[in-house]
């Protein structure tokens, strides 16, 4: 669904105006939608309905806990990359045992958690991970149940630095090393093997490499079930686009998992999905003020209160997210380069955006629910902003703005 819409000029998000939210809670200000968040998953739940499935929410698209604990109630599972994310999730009420585990870098601290926890399944990454779970597993007498994520060597078609499922990539085993390292898996006493996983990028808005990588995982997971290891999940990761500007096309999902599961009907398999940026990317919006606009250079520049501390993603990937003001207020439209306080020439939030706009106006930052607030920083010493949650009628901070003094709270000078 769409998480906004404007009436009668001003921006709305479900049944608040945006413009209030931004002068309740302030500016830079992340706000989601919950309907959106509800409506995104359910894409996925309903249309594997009659396939054996659970969606396991990637938790480290957006990890605030109002987010999970909405997705906790309506019995969604969990894709976890840390400790960290291990214990927000149990924090918001979700289940341990329909928790994921991946990451290439898993510590025995954080493998110790998991399995006291109880969680689900690693998806292993390397051998010696495999090393590593049996030692502490059995250390705890416990065994751990693990699904090795195997490389397939697929170009998803995306920015590299979120391409994953090539052999260049430090995700994953690689394809041809796959059988043997499920020997290994077999072979140690404290390991349970349960499945198979892939995970070939993200922000995917094509099906070609998602067909193809389906297609290598299914069928290295017969050899495996050949070889005498049984396998009862195939976990097919994330990674499905969305739409950030007028000229792309998300991911169709209804297609994609009608796709998955014709594939795997009669196979006796059950499916795991990881979708993150899917189901809350266009849930949510950074809210920002102009503070000037500086004409007197070669371009026209509109100096926003947002910067690239709190969306790094125009920064890192030069990533493209729409910019519109909250209030359409009949002034003329000008060409501005969108940028933010940070000393850092690369702190552009949009080039080149047609804005009729003024000092003082507010303005959105569309489709920033993933890989927004979660990728913040405090450069420059500034406070990462609050994060409001959009509940019908009522907008309820879900996360306080942090104070200057929060930021130096734990350090300490020398005598």
């Amino acid at each position: 669904m769409s998480a906004i819409r404007r009436v009668d000029g001003e921006l709305w998000m479900e049944g608040v105006r945006l413009a209030e939210v931004a002068k309740r809670f302030g500016t830079p200000c992340y706000v989601y939608s919950r309907a959106a968040i509800e409506t995104e998953w359910h894409a996925f739940d309903r249309a594997l309905a009659g396939t054996d499935h659970l969606v396991c929410y990637a938790v480290k698209a957006n990890s605030n806990l109002a987010v999970l604990g909405i997705l906790a109630r309506l019995g969604s599972g969990f894709d976890i990359v840390s400790g960290g994310e291990l214990a927000r999730v149990l924090a918001a009420g979700g289940r341990a045992d329909r928790v994921i585990f991946s990451g290439v870098g898993k510590s025995e601290e954080e493998i110790r958690a998991a399995l006291a926890a109880g969680i689900r399944c690693f998806n292993v990454e390397s051998e010696p991970e495999l090393e590593r779970l049996n030692s502490v597993a059995g250390s705890l007498g416990r065994a751990a149940p693990v699904s090795l994520r195997v490389n397939p060597d697929v170009d998803a078609r995306t920015h590299p630095y979120i391409s994953t499922g090539l052999k260049g990539n430090k995700f994953g085993i690689a394809h041809d090393r796959a059988l043997a390292a499920y020997d290994l898996a077999a072979s140690l006493p404290h390991l349970e093997v349960t499945g198979i996983d892939c995970h070939i990028g993200s922000q995917i808005l094509d099906m070609a490499p998602l067909e193809e990588a389906l297609e290598r995982v299914l069928e290295l997971a017969a050899a495996v079930v050949a070889r005498g290891i049984p396998i009862r999940h195939v976990d097919l990761g994330g990674g499905l686009g969305i739409r950030y500007r007028e000229e792309e096309t998300a991911l169709d999902i209804g297609r994609w998992c009608a796709t998955v599961a014709r594939r795997l009907a009669g196979s006796g398999f059950s499916l795991v999905l990881e979708p993150g940026r899917a189901v809350v990317g266009n849930a949510g919006v950074l809210l920002s003020r102009v503070e000037y606009l500086k004409l007197d250079k070669g371009k026209r520049f509109a100096i926003v209160d947002a910067s690239m501390s709190e969306l790094i993603r125009p920064a890192l990937y030069e990533a493209w997210h729409e910019i519109v003001p909250l209030a359409e207020l009949g002034r003329a439209a000008a060409t501005y380069d969108v940028v933010g306080p940070v000393c850092e020439s690369s702190d552009v939030l949009g080039t080149d955006r047609s804005l009729a706009i003024a000092p003082g106006d507010g303005v959105a930052i569309l489709s920033a629910g993933a890989y927004g607030m979660v990728m913040s920083s405090n450069y420059n010493s500034r406070p990462r902003p609050c994060e409001v949650m959009v509940d019908g009628a009522r907008a309820v901070e879900v996360r306080p703005r942090e104070s200057v003094a929060s930021l130096y709270a734990g350090e300490s000078t020398l005598d």
